[in-house]
């Protein structure tokens, strides 16, 4: 059965506030941390002028200190109104919320760790939240499912183009003289890469007919190769968008969104996701403790 605290109400209270963005005190919080998001950021990027931080370090010292005092007040509060803050701290936000103030922890032992923090400029995704624009966020689920299941025909896709540039290379190395650039079988591969991408630098290139044949063949043959990927990617994307049936409601005991519109428990830790209704197990459990 889910924790259920004598302070539930307050630990609710928070998690709608700070995990919703359907009341006007949940938009006021998103707003308001959004901005010290991109304050603390500036700060950061502001700091690594070296005429600036020569005049205002100290300023710029104390404002890092400040953003990070509340931004772990922040993740402590977002912890504390969930029921299981160990899988929020799992989940991408928690990792981010995590790696926005450890920098700066760590520059107490660490000299130049608080160049890290332009990580929390991630953070911003909430805005997402704000503008009430969750089908954004949707959207670029479905392409990240997409992706996935691509994933292994991606990977093979790589693992010939691979092939094919450690045959050509080591074809052009053969072939072509030393004079010409391809000294060793790692610069073949390089130019290998560099020409069947058709990007070109000119910084290597065949001098003898067959190997300017070669080259010639894979720039052919990399134009080919470009839509391989970019269809096997749609393909899957075209099927996210028959099977997009997800709410983007979070889960009140560990944050997780994403689950099916018609889930009655988050697939990741159980916690009844039903707000309104009681959760069955806890009625069958009263109604067993009272007989």
């Amino acid at each position: 059965m889910p924790f259920e605290p004598a302070n539930s109400g307050l630990r609710k209270t928070l998690f709608h506030i700070i995990f919703e963005s359907d009341t006007r005190a949940a938009k006021i919080f998103d707003i308001a941390l959004i901005t010290l998001i991109l304050l603390s950021v500036a700060v950061v990027f502001v700091d690594s002028v070296p005429s600036l931080h020569a005049r205002f370090g100290g300023t710029f010292y104390l404002l890092e200190w400040g953003f990070t005092l509340l931004f772990t007040l922040e993740l402590a509060v977002r912890l504390y109104c969930l029921e299981r803050p160990l899988r929020y701290l799992k989940s991408f936000y928690g990792i981010v919320d995590l790696l926005s103030i450890l920098p700066t922890w760590l520059s107490l032992l660490i000299p130049g760790a608080q160049s890290l923090l332009v990580v929390r400029v991630l953070r911003a995704l909430r805005v997402f939240r704000v503008l009430r624009l969750m089908e954004f966020v949707g959207e670029g689920r479905m392409l990240t499912q997409a992706l996935s299941r691509s994933y292994r025909k991606i990977m093979l896709f790589l693992f010939t183009v691979l092939l094919v540039v450690t045959v050509f290379g080591t074809l052009i190395y053969m072939i072509e003289p030393p004079e010409a650039g391809f000294t060793s079988m790692p610069r073949a591969m390089y130019w290998g890469v560099v020409t069947l991408t058709t990007v070109g630098y000119g910084d290597i290139a065949p001098i003898t007919p067959l190997g300017q044949f070669i080259s010639a063949c894979m720039m052919i043959l990399g134009y080919s190769i470009i839509a391989v990927p970019t269809g096997v990617f749609s393909a899957e994307v075209i099927r996210s968008i028959h099977e997009e049936r997800y709410s983007e409601e979070a889960c009140p005991g560990c944050g997780h969104e994403g689950h099916e519109r018609d889930a009655k428990y988050c697939r990741k830790c159980g916690t009844w996701l039903d707000e309104d209704t009681q959760d069955p197990r806890q009625r069958d459990e009263a109604d067993g403790a009272s007989q």
